[in-house]
């Protein structure tokens, strides 16, 4: 009969066994997952010129952006928020020329958006930029509210990116979009978005109902406090965000075409006229102007009451318009490249440009 120590010694062997067992199985595991995204490549870490991005399956854009990109596909390419989204990259494609991409992104802050276009400027000379801009980009601390609550991965906007990416994606979401592509080879899965980025992401248009749109655009109306009336604005106002816009129109090529536009919020969104609030704004777009004149670009305003932005039709809720609101702004965007003034209808100012009014 075995002794005491003995099957303590036994024991411990097998305790020894089991664990080196299970530390091998796990070990195996993770190598198998992280071969499995590798090979998926859920992010487009091997995009490049010549080697096409896999399919946009994520539903944070700020994961899936970089790799469109990269690809080289696109010399053209549209910035901002979803208020920038619904501009179809084939509607510019046909009014401008080259080829566009629209990396707009839901809810970015301009700290998001100037990492991307970054990454866009300066990867290879660009054709054509389009900055949609709004109200954050006129921000006080707009150099700290540099994240929401989507989580922003700065080792994708790297450049070039380095081999540790690939541990990036070692997690249960990469595995979960590394599944998501598989399924999108074999044809059981479409992509999220198109592959230039696009996306209508408002409802169908025959699910419009006005009375539900006009419920939505008056109570996402600013606080009271952001139209209060009386008192000036400050003397010399900070807006941090604008530096980085003077940045990225200084990395476009001298002759490719940059537009500045504010985009067109309803009315019920826009500062109070005779607010602190619109006195501000009045001179965040002087300065956008001026950073657009140093740059050769056009700076147009959509931002203003207008036959559109009045139009509670026009608009599901108080920031996001309906899909011929998109169509308008294209064309109208083309009008004020080619005219060089205002809108006669007063759909939208030009604030900078070749023939624009200097104040």
């Amino acid at each position: 009969m075995p002794s005491e120590p003995d099957l303590h010694a036994d024991s411990a062997a097998l305790w020894r066994r089991f664990t080196g067992l299970l530390l091998g199985a796990a070990g195996v595991t993770g190598l198998l997952v992280l071969a499995f995204v590798t090979v998926l490549d859920p992010y487009g870490l091997r995009a490049a010129p010549g080697r096409a991005p896999g399919p946009i399956m994520d539903l944070n854009q700020r994961f899936m952006y970089p790799q469109v990109v990269r690809a080289g596909i696109y010399d053209s390419a549209v910035f901002g928020t979803s208020t920038a989204r619904l501009l179809d990259p084939q509607a510019l494609d046909r009014d401008f020329g080259g080829r566009f991409a629209n990396l707009a992104m839901n809810a970015a802050t301009p700290w998001e958006q100037v990492q991307l276009a970054r990454l866009f400027l300066r990867r290879a000379p660009a054709k054509a930029v389009l900055f949609g801009l709004d109200a954050p980009w006129c921000e006080a601390d707009a150099d700290r509210k540099r994240l929401t609550f989507r989580a922003f991965p700065p080792w994708l906007y790297r450049e070039p990116l380095a081999w540790t990416a690939l541990f990036h994606q070692w997690n249960q979401q990469s595995v979960e979009i590394a599944g998501r592509a598989l399924l999108h080879r074999l044809g059981r899965r479409p992509a999220r978005i198109r592959g230039d980025g696009y996306e209508v992401f408002t409802p169908p248009e025959s699910q419009y109902d006005a009375a539900r749109a006009a419920a939505h655009i008056h109570g996402d109306a600013p606080a009271p406090e952001a139209s209060a009336q009386g008192g000036g604005p400050e003397a010399d106002p900070a807006m941090p965000a604008l530096p980085w816009l003077d940045e990225l129109l200084g990395l476009a090529p001298a002759d490719a075409r940059k537009i500045v536009a504010f985009m067109p919020v309803n009315v019920a969104a826009q500062a109070r006229p005779g607010s602190q609030a619109a006195a501000r704004e009045a001179i965040c777009k002087a300065r956008v102007a001026a950073i657009a004149r140093r740059h050769g670009a056009m700076a147009i305003d959509f931002r203003i009451p207008s036959p559109v932005t009045r139009d509670d039709t026009n608009y599901w809720d108080a920031l996001h318009y309906r899909l011929p609101v998109a169509d308008r702004i294209v064309s109208s965007l083309r009008r004020a490249v080619d005219e060089g003034r205002d809108d006669p209808d007063g759909v939208y100012r030009v604030l900078a440009g070749p023939r624009a009014a200097r104040p």
